[in-house]
């Protein structure tokens, strides 16, 4: 288990906590540039429709309105591209000739002030000529359903590695599948089989910022200021459209107030860049929640899965066939889909395994990257099933997951990373932890439920960071990873103080700017620690080899007897301040010590090249209790346990988990997206419901495994998104342990728990 690093009085590894506590802390929200224009969006109204008539001849000529972007204007975008996506091309910089989904940006306009933006706005006239929409898969897929897209255009290599199988002529922008030894011979043999249907809910990543942007286009250059959590992509989509090399895009992350995936890769960014170039003037955007609701949510699943167990108990084959609607764009849909079916498998040894993924297009919200990528939807349905068979073979829950876990080391999937963590004891320790806490005041009928998940997070090997070691000891990170609140400054700064023995104090890191910090492939699937902070290891370390090269040099001697230690060189008899030892070296007290790291796939020898670089899973047990009056849940105790391999900040760390596991009770117990011929009907503050302090558990409890064999500096793995996995399903067993009920649809509602009540226990009337 994790101990506590000690840290000397005054260097707090979270230096973003004064900032943050005291409003001093800048978003991309709260960014100015002198003579900013201020940008506002008109939205489609239906959700799929041509667009017969736009006109913007009356808002134009409201005082104040600079300009206003619309389709026509695309043809004039000076760069190679209008459309821009990650696996497809498939989103216009603001819609062309259709839109397909309510929410959809029609127009954009640029104003002195907002008020006049927003009056603009009103006055553009649309009419639209509607057509045939789809809400669902199943009604996507359906035959003769109206395409939402009429081209596919597939991206090669372009953002995420991997496949993207698009069917023509179908609302499909995904078909994938895997098989492994002989699923059908084991189906029709003497196994007993159980087949479910799962399905999980749109829901929305509800960051405390909504999305934000500010671009300033001149002829030569665009600067942009952005909320999004890879401020890369963000540069090379940009590129693109305005036509400006990458090296004159220049990119700035201030801090994100949450992202979750929601920020990641690219989402408004294009549309401000190109508003900004029709304004001749930095625009800036940002979004209200209502708004940011109709940008990006996380893709709803039905998750079907067909299992065979022998006679001793044994999981001898699966089926798994995962639909995931990705709304009206396909964003980082082919990859969900993929991971859904992937991560459906759970941490267990398979020897027979049928795996497929469908990614279908719906006038919807688009899909995006959320916490764990298809991890949610897959977990919840396999580890609601692995409770369904243990109770149908009269097994303990904890025992039945036991005797099917693949050992470290074993292969889930033949063409991924053997399993890098001890699932089982991961497990015990989030059973344990739930006894240790305290015991609840709740005296009636309690409910406890146990769940695990296995991911395989994609991460991209690719990513830099540059270190300086100025000349009195203080030390400059610099990495284009984004602080999204996940505490990745902080982590880069004990990995550089560590590294370098350095006091913390003495450690700064700048904030991601493109034009001065290293490519990083971006932030997301728990890779900043791992990545990142081995680039920032390896670029101390660089430094560590020079301070020692010099040493010898000045002072004589063998490069080896030096060290580093607080401001100095320590060798052999001696010791000199930096300062008088690049006095020495240069003949002046002036000078530095730079050093940078790349992580590559090459790194470690080539060990980067095979996928996953770690496992990412997570335990957890929950004890719930039910107001059978109404059905509504209520967490009692919650408990998670994961292997990080080594604990670089326990405090975020367990921050993280424990913040995770609270998230997952949204999609839960209350969120998700209603719709209604179309429209989202429960797309504010007020109707959306999140957890709230009623809903926390009373008391909750982290256990953090160090086995010290990660490939990130000190053996650490990445954390954040593991916790999120076992909630859903870990609640629901506890439902079926405690009344006897099972509800496959998600969130538990107290309606859907109150109906499943009625149908065990139906009352005469």
């Amino acid at each position: 288990m994790h101990s506590k690093q000690p840290f000397s009085l005054g260097t707090e590894p979270r230096a973003d906590y004064l900032e943050k506590v005291t409003g001093a802390a800048i978003y991309a929200s709260d960014v100015t540039v002198p003579g900013m224009l201020h940008g506002k969006i008109l939205r489609s109204t239906v959700p799929h429709a041509r667009i017969a008539r736009l006109d913007v001849s009356a808002a134009l000529a409201i005082p104040g309105v600079v300009a206003i972007l619309t389709g026509d204007d695309l043809k004039d975008l000076p760069g190679t591209e209008t459309h821009w996506g990650l696996s497809l091309r498939d989103r216009p910089v603001i819609a062309l000739d259709k839109v397909r989904y309510v929410g959809d940006p029609v127009a954009a306009v640029a104003a002195v002030d907002e008020a006049s933006a927003e009056a603009a706005v009103d006055a553009i006239v649309v009419a639209y000529e509607t057509l045939p929409h789809a809400t669902t898969a199943r009604e996507a897929l359906a035959e003769g359903a109206a395409l939402v897209h009429e081209r596919m255009d597939v991206l090669k290599d372009y953002y995420f590695r991997g496949h993207c199988t698009p069917v023509e002529g179908t609302n499909q922008f995904q078909q994938w599948s895997y098989e492994s030894g002989d699923v059908d011979a084991v189906f029709a043999g003497g196994a007993r089989v159980f087949e479910d249907t799962f399905t999980f809910p749109m829901v929305f990543h509800y960051a405390m910022e909504p999305h934000a942007c500010i671009a300033h286009w001149q002829r030569n250059s665009l600067e942009i200021w952005s909320g999004g959590q890879t401020p890369t992509a963000i540069q090379r989509v940009c590129s693109e459209i305005l036509g400006i090399p990458l090296s004159c895009v220049r990119v700035h992350s201030p801090y994100v107030g949450g992202g979750f995936g929601g920020k990641a890769s690219v989402k408004i960014d294009p549309l401000v860049a190109a508003l900004s170039w029709k304004a001749r003037a930095p625009v800036r955007v940002c979004l209200t929640i209502a708004e940011s609701m109709l940008t990006c949510r996380r893709l709803d699943a039905e998750v079907t899965l067909k299992t065979a167990v022998d006679g001793d108990g044994r999981i001898v084959g699966k089926a798994v066939r995962a639909v995931v609607n990705g709304g009206a764009y396909a964003d980082t849909g082919p990859a969900i889909a993929v991971k859904a079916a992937i991560r459906a498998i759970g941490p267990y040894h398979i020897p027979n395994l049928r795996l497929e993924a469908v990614g279908v297009y719906t006038n919807t919200v688009p899909g995006a990257a959320f916490r764990s990528i298809g991890g949610p939807q897959a977990v919840w349905a396999t580890e609601s099933q692995m409770d369904i068979m243990a109770a149908a073979l009269g097994q303990d829950p904890v025992e039945f997951r036991m005797l099917n876990m693949a050992q470290k080391g074993q292969t889930l999937k033949h063409d991924l990373r053997p399993l890098d963590v001890d699932m089982r004891r991961s497990l015990r320790a989030a059973v344990d932890t739930l006894k240790r806490l305290p015991e609840p005041a709740h005296q009636g009928r309690r409910g406890m439920g146990v769940a695990v998940g296995a991911t395989d997070p994609g991460i991209m090997p690719i990513g830099g960071a540059i270190v300086r070691l100025r000349a009195d000891g203080s030390v400059n990170v610099s990495a284009n990873t984004v602080e999204i609140g996940q505490g990745s400054r902080g982590v880069l700064r004990i990995v550089a103080a560590r590294t370098l023995n350095q006091p913390l104090k003495m450690i700064a890191v700048a904030q991601p700017d493109t034009l001065q910090a290293p490519y990083d492939w971006g932030t997301g699937a728990s890779r900043s620690t791992v990545i990142i902070g081995l680039a920032v290891q390896m670029a101390c370390e660089d430094i560590i080899r020079q301070v020692r090269d010099v040493a010898a040099d000045v002072l004589g001697g063998n490069a080896a007897d030096y060290r580093l230690v607080e401001g100095a060189v320590e060798g052999p008899g001696e010791s000199i301040a930096l300062i008088e030892l690049l006095r020495r070296f240069n003949g002046m007290a002036a000078g530095e010590f730079l050093g940078v790291g790349r992580v590559n796939p090459n790194t470690r020898d080539g060990g980067f090249k095979l996928q996953p670089l770690f496992w990412e899973t997570g335990a957890g047990a929950f004890e719930i209790a039910l107001d059978e009056g109404t059905g509504a849940i209520r967490i009692l105790r919650a408990s998670g346990a994961a292997d990080l391999g080594h604990v670089i900040n326990p405090k975020a760390a367990e921050g993280q988990d424990e913040g995770a596991m609270v998230m997952g009770l949204g999609h839960t117990l209350s969120e998700e997206y209603i719709y209604a011929d179309g429209q989202v009907v429960n797309g504010t503050l007020f109707d959306y419901k999140v957890p709230t302090m009623e809903e926390v558990p009373e008391h909750v409890g982290t256990t953090l495994i160090e086995s010290g064999d990660g490939p990130g500096p000190f053996g650490a793995r990445g954390g954040g998104e593991g916790a999120i996995l076992p909630v859903a399903p870990a609640v629901a067993n506890a439902l079926f342990q405690g009344w006897g009920i099972r509800v496959k649809e998600l969130p538990l509602t107290p309606e859907r728990v109150w109906r499943a009540l009625q149908e065990k226990n139906p009352t005469d009337e």
